[in-house]
């Protein structure tokens, strides 16, 4: 079933082109399964083969995951605000912890935002709790953007430069992700020294 599934999201990039791309990314980045990795690589692979342009690639997929993220953002501001604020003491979310929460995206939300687009398994939940603060919009897709096209233009350069050679992109995959989330540590240390220093 999930073989079914990588080859359905290859048949999308590859027959529908940046309209697919767009769709996938924006998938993603709601809670729907969709690994960037198996639509962007094939897709730098395409641009490689000079199928597909690669900025379009990137500047699609960028855009598609802002509109992921501003359902998921949009999702927490108008319901999942409202329902902490009047039931959350029943799931121990009380007052207190929501207006701390506030308080830290207020202060934290860029860097929270921008850096946790950029690590798998959190990159699509991350404009939960900016919807949930109500961080500023503009912001917030500032800072999407920013992530998410940083995450796009590293995955399809991946696709672009080892083209098709399975091996290559399996045996590097995990360095390329080892690689990404050591660049957040060093931004989020950066970030935590100059707030200290300021």
């Amino acid at each position: 079933m999930l073989h079914d599934f990588i080859a359905w999201i290859l048949a999308t990039v590859h027959d529908w082109g940046y309209t697919g791309i767009f769709i996938l990314m924006a998938l993603e980045s709601t809670v729907l399964p969709v690994p960037s990795e198996v639509v962007l690589i094939p897709a730098g692979y395409l641009a490689h083969q000079g199928q597909m342009n690669f900025w379009l690639i990137v500047l699609t997929s960028t855009v598609g995951s802002l509109v992921g993220a501003s359902v998921n953002y949009y999702a927490a501001l108008w319901v999942g605000r409202p329902f902490l604020e009047r039931w959350g003491r029943y799931f121990f979310v009380r007052p207190e912890l929501l207006h701390r929460t506030d308080a830290f995206f207020a202060r934290h939300g860029a860097i929270s935002t921008f850096t946790g687009r950029l690590i798998p398994g959190i990159r699509h939940l991350i404009s939960i709790p900016a919807g949930l603060t109500r961080m500023n919009l503009a912001a917030f897709a500032f800072y999407t953007c920013a992530g998410a096209g940083l995450w796009s233009l590293v995955l399809t350069l991946f696709g672009y430069l080892l083209g098709g050679n399975e091996a290559l992109i399996q045996a590097y995959q995990r360095h390329i992700t080892v690689g990404v989330i050591t660049f957040v540590a060093c931004v989020i240390a950066v970030y935590w020294w100059w707030n200290k220093k300021r």
